[in-house]
């Protein structure tokens, strides 16, 4: 700013005109505040434009008493205006709902007083001002505005400081004093200045003046201050509690010493109990139940109160020093007292019931039912009576003993009435579920006599309309299961058929069921099961679990019919669990049973057909898991007919190998080929069992079954030929394949071949193939020989060469078996007779003679005596044709060797004399019939 335009002092409006203008614009703003209406919104510059022109107005101090008497006249305008709006929009003047707008134009008002100062003639100026920003601030504070409120309350106290209380005599100006005062410290307390707010307490007691309202609003603020330390959970809560409670109640004591009317005695007495009963509130929460007690003696005797609450206080301090007979007595005063509102009763029972435990079941039982005879109680107070009986969960006598009380309470009629009409269906709700809950904690314990008893209690609280026959059935079902539980079938059945009249459905059929198990009925509860597919919403898992629980209970009949209409009900649909867990089971579940072979046999086979039809994979499943399934029921077939065999049930037996090797052939998803030498092994034994059924049943077999058998034995020529052509076999080889597997199938081979009038020629392949195979062994051989040398299918040449090449075995052993050698050796001599006749005698002759040269040198018995004694008599008696032909040299030959051998024999010393003397006569009469033979 350049100095030429700052204007001289005599072109500057004067002080006076100044403060004119300014009062004007005043009054034009609060001339606008007093055409506001509440329903039309604030404008929010009023206030600002108010205080804007205050500001310039506060530079003009100081004024003239006009201009000040003007300035109050405005500030009380402005006063009523705000009033008016807040009467209008029908609040308090103090009330939280006023705008804040009309709060800043109230405190517009309490400033303007305060910059016009005192007025000469107005009476208590800075009274009058103080009041504007008390009754301002209080309206701060209940708008949570503490800052503000303090701000308002400190200005108003600024503007009394200076007074001197004892020349005051108006009891307003006077109780202005000590509100202000306690409203300052009700801000500082809200705001968690606690010090301050009980230090400003303590000054307000200056402002007293002896008077009994004086003493009761102080001892109020107190009595409030010590409520909210009492709701800290910190211990020194309860310790600033206490102390603010003894300021209060000193208060109303001597309140009442100065109070001039009946009246104000009785408020500052009423007000003193009060203060009495929290302290007592007090000692409670710090466990000094002794206190509590004296307070509540004091009331009683002092002033004789009977409220409520004080049997509710004498009680739990009873309660805590552990006197449960005195805490009775409370109890009951309390039911005789008309007056004690029912939740303060009802609080009362919880608190004895938590304190005494199980032990106060009973008397809470009876308190209740004493308290409905002397007045009305709601359905709401006996569900929290029942639930706090009940408790929440537990086990052992005590739950026992509660859930008794609570439900000889419940099914008190009295109990039920109150729970009778519409209006009571929540809390009838609220009690069938107390009960309900109750009762399933039980039976989850096991627990089914109690359950029972509760579920039965319960169902008390369930009306008898169709909106709760779903509920009703629910409840005849739990307690058709508690029964059950306890074996009481006949109790458990009824219950049921009630079940079922009011709602058919699975699970009442399924519980039948149960029931008929339980009974052995196996035939009922088969076709109780066979039922519950008619039901509209069974699913295939009743059957699963049907037979589950005849398992459990060892109706093995009446699982096996549960686990094949399983089977039956879902071919082609969705299955709880896969076909073959089913048919695994089943098999599982008869094998424990003995005699169900041909059960056995017929699910089995069954498994087998599914493999064919819905392929290995679908079947069985794939990876790990359709390898052990696979496995279980090779290996189980397997067992099956070892067993069969064993008990000599061949046919059964036939049919299990020959399901094994179809069972091991599979190749699931992965594999790369067969377990062949199992699948070898079963074909094996399957022939065998057919052949060992032939014999059993002495029917021979048909021309089909024994060209199905050599089809059989074909499969496992194969694997076999494959084998035993490798030079080593790896050890699971070496362990599955014994020696007398190629022996089975090379016999039972043979037999077939010859059934069929086959050539020799391959029942002589076959044996040629045993024999130059490892697992050839000079017994099975013997017993080939022995068989093809026998019977109306023998086959000398077969015999021929088992015999030959048995012979030869058993001779390179370094302990020769000289019985079977014996045996061989006869066996071929009768051989070579019958098929090769006289024709061929020079061969049988070699017979004897190797027969005689594994004689020489043994010791004697070494070859068995009466196999020797054989080989000299035929090959002597052998003699006797050519000597009746007169044959000499063939004679001879045959006499000599039965001679030769008769010699290695002991015990054959006459029959060798006589046979010399027979070859002595033989030879004389042969020379005299040459000489004669020449003469002639």
């Amino acid at each position: 700013m350049r100095i030429s335009e700052i204007g001289s002092p005599e072109l500057r409006p004067s002080h006076h005109d100044s403060s004119s203008q300014l009062l004007s614009q005043l009054e034009c703003s609060i001339k606008e505040g007093e055409l506001l209406s509440p329903e039309k919104p604030l404008p929010t510059n009023l206030s600002s434009d108010l205080r804007s022109t205050l500001s310039q107005l506060s530079s003009l101090v100081p004024f003239s008493n006009s201009i000040k008497l003007q300035i109050w006249k405005l500030s009380f305008r402005l006063w009523n205006a705000c009033v008016d709006l807040s009467n209008a929009a029908g609040v308090r003047a103090s009330g939280d709902k006023v705008g804040e707008e009309v709060v800043k134009l109230r405190q517009v008002a309490a400033d303007m007083l305060l910059l016009a100062g005192n007025v000469d003639g107005v009476p208590s100026p800075a009274l009058k001002s103080a009041s504007f920003y008390y009754k301002t601030g209080l309206i701060w504070h209940e708008l949570r505005r503490f800052d503000l409120a303090a701000s308002c309350f400190e200005k108003a106290t600024d503007l009394t400081a200076k007074l001197d209380v004892a020349t005051i005599s108006d009891p307003g100006e006077r109780k202005l004093l000590l509100d202000l005062n306690i409203a300052r410290s009700r801000t500082a307390w809200d705001v968690a200045d606690r010090n301050l707010a009980v230090t400003l307490l303590n000054r307000a007691k200056n402002l007293l003046s002896g008077s009994a309202e004086h003493y009761k609003a102080l001892g109020n603020q107190y009595l409030v201050f010590g409520k909210s330390a009492l709701s800290k959970i910190e211990g020194s809560g309860v310790k600033e509690a206490l102390k603010l409670m003894n300021e209060a109640l000193d208060l109303f004591e001597k309140g009442s010493s100065t109070a001039r009317t009946r009246n104000g005695t009785e408020d500052l007495k009423a007000s003193r109990s009060k203060c009495l009963r929290f302290i007592a509130a007090v000692h409670l929460q710090g466990e000094e139940f002794e206190s509590v007690l004296k307070c509540i003696r004091v009331l009683r005797e002092g002033g004789g109160d009977r409220h409520p609450c004080l049997p509710v206080l004498a009680m739990k301090a009873w309660l805590g020093l552990g006197r449960y007979g005195e805490a009775e007595k409370e109890l009951r005063s309390m039911v005789v007292n008309k007056g004690v509102p029912e939740s303060i009763w009802v609080s009362a029972v919880e608190a004895y019931f938590d304190a005494a435990g199980t032990a106060g079941a009973e008397t809470t039982k009876g308190l209740f039912l004493g308290l409905l005879d002397r007045c009305h109680v709601s359905a709401g107070a006996a569900v929290r009576i029942a639930f706090r009986v009940v408790g929440e969960g537990g086990s052992g006598d005590g739950a026992r003993v509660r859930a008794k009380v609570a439900a000889e309470l419940v099914s008190d009629e009295r109990v039920v009435a109150l729970f009778a009409g519409e209006a009571a269906a929540k809390d009838r709700t609220a009690m069938h579920a107390v009960l309900w809950n109750c009762a399933a904690d039980h039976f989850r314990l096991k627990d089914y006599v109690t359950s029972a008893e509760m579920f039965e209690k319960s169902m008390l609280y369930v009306p008898y309309n169709i909106e709760n026959r779903i509920l009703r059935a629910k409840g005849f079902r739990v307690l058709c299961l508690c029964h059950l539980g306890l074996s009481q079938l006949d109790q458990a059945q009824e219950y049921i058929n009630e079940a079922e009249k009011i709602e058919p459905n699975i699970a009442c059929a399924f519980l039948k069921f149960k029931i008929y198990l339980q009974k052995n009925d196996h035939n009922a509860a088969i076709h109780q099961m066979q039922g519950m597919t008619t039901c509209i919403d069974f699913t295939p898992d009743f059957l699963s679990l049907s037979a589950h629980e005849a398992i459990a209970c060892r109706a093995i009949p009446v699982a096996v019919a549960s686990l094949t209409n399983l089977l039956d009900f879902s071919s082609g649909k969705a299955m709880p669990t896969t076909e073959v867990a089913v048919l695994r089971t089943l098999v599982t579940i008869l094998a424990h049973d003995s005699g169900c072979e041909q059960e056995i046999l017929k699910f089995t086979k069954r498994a087998h057909l599914r493999i064919s039809e819905l392929g290995p994979d679908c079947f069985f499943g794939k990876g790990e898991v359709g390898r052990r399934e696979r496995n279980w029921f090779a290996v189980n077939a397997w067992n099956f007919g070892s067993n069969a065999g064993k008990e000599k049930n061949y046919e059964a037996c036939a049919e299990f190998f020959r399901l094994a090797s179809e069972f091991y052939s599979v190749v699931l998803d992965g594999e790369m080929e067969e377990n062949s030498i199992m699948v070898c092994k079963s074909l094996t034994l399957t022939v065998s069992a057919m052949v060992a059924a032939e014999k059993q049943r002495q029917v021979p077999l048909l021309d089909t079954e024994v060209k199905q058998a050599i089809k059989l034995l074909e499969r496992a020529g194969k694997t076999l030929s494959s084998i035993s052509s490798r030079t080593q076999l790896d050890e699971d080889q070496a362990t599955a394949i014994k020696p007398n597997l190629f022996f089975i199938y090379t016999f039972n081979a043979y037999d077939l071949h010859g059934r069929l009038n086959d050539l020799g020629s391959q029942q002589l392949q076959l044996v040629k193939t045993f024999a130059s195979s490892k697992f050839c062994n000079p017994n099975d051989l013997l017993q080939i020989g022995l068989n093809a040398s026998q019977g109306p299918q023998s086959n000398h040449e077969v015999a021929t060469f088992a015999l030959t090449e048995c012979l030869s075995a058993f001779l390179s052993s370094p302990s020769p078996d000289y019985q079977n050698i014996a045996l061989i050796a006869r066996r071929l001599i009768s051989v070579s007779s019958i098929h090769r006749g006289e024709t061929d005698d020079d061969a049988v002759y070699a017979m004897y003679k190797q027969a005689y040269r594994i004689m020489v040198g043994l010791k004697d018995g070494d070859y068995p005596t009466d196999e020797a004694k054989w080989l000299a008599v035929t090959a002597w008696n052998r003699a006797a044709m050519p000597v009746c032909m007169g044959q000499a040299d063939a004679a001879k030959k045959w006499m000599n060797m039965g001679l030769e051998v008769a010699s290695k024999v002991a015990g054959m010393d006459t029959y060798r004399s006589c046979m010399e003397d027979f070859v002595a006569d033989f030879a004389k009469k042969h020379a005299q019939i040459d000489d004669d033979g020449e003469s002639n």
